[in-house]
């Protein structure tokens, strides 16, 4: 495959159907508005404007891929060239929406883990399949433990709901309802046509109804979100060293991180999903942040039972490093989330108290009524942030579990460490408390030890990774919380 190639031809089809889609959804509302004759020859003009430019960019694109190289050159006006070295190459991503798969071409996105990228926008299916395996798998021969690692259970739909997702949905589909209403000057109609719609019952029952209404409409949205994104997904380890991730209904997306890349995996459990008893795995790879910064690129399962999350960080880690017991924090990190909790709980409250004194009765009703319902959530969110705090290890890796609303559990191995940054407060030094963070260039780039006992985190860390602090290990105890 070292002779010069192009894209698929039929990137024009491509272009042309999505141009006409955007004309007819956009000039249609307009053209009934205005009864004006002339968006007709407009909606023609761009749309053969958009394809004569594919046309250009596929009639001048061509790309080859060599023994050492992966180049792609486009040569009009101006003449370009991009060019990887293959032993560069870190990962090969295969993305296909509807439009893409109707006309049987993919998009494949070549990276090396840093902020060099070719994309290759489309290549024919079977054609994008072959030039992935050629780039990704350098050894031949399948290791014994190549195969699948998770595959989708359709019973973990049951989790979408649970999400932040959920409620975040409902209410920016109410928001998107009444800024359209709005746009025609029927917001208020909007809002006492859906208030109608309860009888008569009273105001504050009726907005009640609508939250719930919202929610509703929320779940809904995040149940189809989840299967849009994850249906068939499925999670294997593939010769030559590397993962790969398949997912989506509609618009399929196949993602590679080579293990060369990983440093680890993040077990992740979001207050909703760790209720019912679900978690879900990131990998903790080195340029996956640059590649692409949404959180899905980095999964690799899906919020299923926790059982089963586990099980899959262990299969990728290699050893079953989540059923480490892990070291409990001092009780004087509890007080710290506690103080901090019912000082954040109470701030609003103070608020509408105050003004509430100086305006209206309904704001000290609305404080009394926030500080009945924040003031105990904030205490158990406390409490069980408390309660997650942890760290140990187990072979080559490290763990540190922090969180209550966004519960996570790093798994991170020694060598992938750079560095520690250990930090006091006036208030942590007071009560014998550190927090240690592992400097990475994997992932987030810090994972942090929170609130530990000082003495004890720093001889965890230097146990962990003797040549970074061991020149610490010998210093007193009050010094080395300098």
């Amino acid at each position: 495959m070292s002779g010069w190639r192009r894209l698929d031809r039929r990137t024009l089809g491509v272009t042309a159907v999505l141009l006409a889609g955007i004309t007819v959804s956009a000039g249609t509302p307009i053209a009934i508005g205005t009864r004006s004759l002339w968006l007709a020859p407009a909606a023609v003009l761009f749309i053969g404007g958009g394809v004569l430019a594919d046309y250009v960019r596929w009639r001048h694109t061509r790309f080859r891929c060599t023994a050492e190289r992966l180049e792609v050159e486009f040569a009009f006006v101006a003449h370009t060239r991009k060019s990887l070295l293959r032993e560069r190459i870190r990962g090969v991503d295969l993305t296909a929406n509807p439009l893409h798969r109707a006309f049987g071409v993919a998009v494949l996105s070549i990276g090396t883990g840093r902020d060099e990228k070719i994309t290759l926008s489309p290549l024919a299916r079977a054609d994008a399949e072959a030039l992935r395996t050629e780039l990704l798998h350098r050894i031949p021969e399948p290791a014994a433990h190549d195969g699948p690692l998770a595959i989708l259970d359709p019973r973990w739909i049951r989790y979408a709901p649970v999400s932040f997702v959920a409620p975040a949905l409902g209410l920016s589909a109410f928001g998107a309802l009444f800024k359209v209403a709005d746009w025609f000057g029927a917001g208020g109609g909007l809002l006492k046509w859906l208030l109608n719609l309860f009888g008569g019952l009273s105001l504050a029952v009726s907005v009640l109804l609508l939250l719930v209404l919202a929610l509703v409409v929320g779940v809904a949205g995040a149940v189809g979100l989840f299967v849009e994104m994850w249906w068939n997904h499925r999670l294997d380890r593939e010769p030559g060293g590397t993962l790969r991730v398949r997912r989506g209904l509609f618009t399929t997306r196949s993602i590679t991180i080579e293990e060369r890349r990983l440093r680890g995996v993040e077990l992740v459990e979001p207050l909703g999903a760790r209720l019912a008893g679900a978690a879900r795995v990131d990998a903790i790879a080195t340029g996956m942040k640059r590649d692409d910064g949404k959180t899905e690129a980095k999964t690799l399962l899906p919020p299923a039972p926790r059982a089963i999350a586990r099980e899959v960080a262990a299969r990728v880690t290699g050893e079953p490093v989540t059923d480490v017991p892990l070291v409990p924090h001092p009780p004087a990190a509890r007080g710290g989330r506690l103080r901090w909790a019912l000082l954040t709980a109470l701030a609003p409250v103070l608020v509408l108290l105050g003004l509430g004194a100086l305006l209206t009765d309904v704001l000290l009703v609305l404080g009394g009524l926030l500080a009945v319902v924040a003031l105990p959530v904030a205490v158990l969110l406390a409490l069980d942030a408390y309660r997650g705090l942890g760290h140990g290890s187990r072979g080559r890796y490290l763990l540190m579990r922090a969180g209550s609303v966004r519960r996570s559990t790093a798994v991170l191995a020694r060598d992938g460490v750079l560095g520690w940054t250990v930090k006091q407060s006036v208030f942590q030094r007071r009560r014998g408390l550190a927090t240690f963070t592992a400097t990475t260039a994997a992932g987030s780039g810090a994972y942090s030890i929170r609130d530990a006992d000082a003495d004890e985190g720093l001889a965890f860390a230097v146990a962990a990774v003797p040549e970074v602090l061991e020149a610490f290990a010998s210093v007193p105890a009050e010094a080395s919380r300098t």
